[in-house]
């Protein structure tokens, strides 16, 4: 729900908790808030910021972080989604550049402050464009009456041939026509190659002004030291069983963003968005809770 607290369509409150008040019944959950330096498999340690830790079942869910594949000025000056701050960031930008847009009578320039391109036609960037469309054509009319609200541009540019790949192909035909039908441009087949801040530049040598672009367009896992490359696959993800359990590691599981569990219906493992995360964490409780019954834990 990041797009949401970006799009002021909900406050950061809403979307985060604090851990210590979700386990306040809990009587054997403890919270530490410590950094993982590195994982020993063997002697089942993880050594932390706040020292060893020792456990008998360890279960990794590190999530995910931006992938900007190597760019380094895209990765300066694009806006990525991953976290409440980001999302902060991206609604005050929006904001102060509809303040701006008022003042300026030159159209050009105007559309610069104006128009946004969201890279990566994943669930994230379905999400935002359709929720920046929403704000264009219902919100921007009453607030920002002096602004036409159809000078607005949202572009959604998405390197591969369909929306919601990994989904079904009924899900990216109606992504596709929800987004179109809110006169957002989406361009399939479209890789973006270059943003300096003032023009995003495609494969195909056009270029589109705008001083806002959405990065939505990858996410690689986030590494931890001493796990073998052996349990990783591609994206930095763990390589799992249909019991979460990673691939060569003994009484130890990943679930979320940072899990691979490859099967027939998802060659690419599943979709990497939060209700894959909660249903994996669910059925991954289920199992310990059966282990725990048969005295197999």
């Amino acid at each position: 729900l990041f797009y949401q607290v970006a799009m002021a369509g909900l406050e950061p409150s809403s979307i985060a908790f604090p851990f210590r008040r979700i386990f306040q019944k809990s009587k054997d959950a403890y919270v530490r808030v410590a950094e993982v330096l590195e994982i020993d498999t063997e002697d089942k340690t993880i050594c932390t910021t706040l020292g060893d830790m020792w456990y008998d079942h360890l279960v990794i869910a590190v999530g995910a972080d931006t992938n900007f594949f190597g760019n380094e000025k895209i990765a300066k000056h694009a806006i990525p989604m991953k976290s409440v701050s980001e999302a902060l960031f991206l609604r005050n930008t929006i904001l102060a550049d509809y303040e701006t847009s008022v003042t300026i009578r030159d159209y050009e320039e105007r559309q610069k402050y104006i128009d946004i391109v969201i890279v990566g036609g994943g669930p994230t960037g379905v999400e935002v464009a359709g929720a920046l469309a929403e704000m264009k054509k219902y919100v921007i009319p009453r607030e920002y009456k002096e602004l036409d609200y159809k000078e607005i541009d949202i572009h959604l540019l998405q390197g591969a041939d369909q929306l919601l790949k990994g989904m079904s192909e009924k899900s990216s035909k109606a992504a596709l026509k929800f987004l179109t039908d809110l006169d957002v441009k989406v361009q399939l087949n479209c890789r973006v190659v270059d943003y300096d801040g003032k023009y995003v530049y495609t494969k195909d040598g056009s270029k589109i002004p705008t001083h806002k672009l959405i990065w939505a367009a990858g996410i690689t896992g986030n590494k931890l030291k001493g796990i073998q490359e052996e349990s990783m696959t591609y994206g930095n993800r763990l390589k799992v069983s249909p019991h979460h359990e990673v691939q060569g590691l003994a009484n130890v599981y990943a679930i979320g963003d940072i899990a691979f569990m490859e099967n027939e219906q998802y060659e690419y493992g599943h979709p990497q968005v939060a209700q894959v995360a909660i249903q994996q964490a669910k059925n991954l409780a289920k199992n310990f809770n059966q282990k725990k019954k048969n005295n197999t834990l």
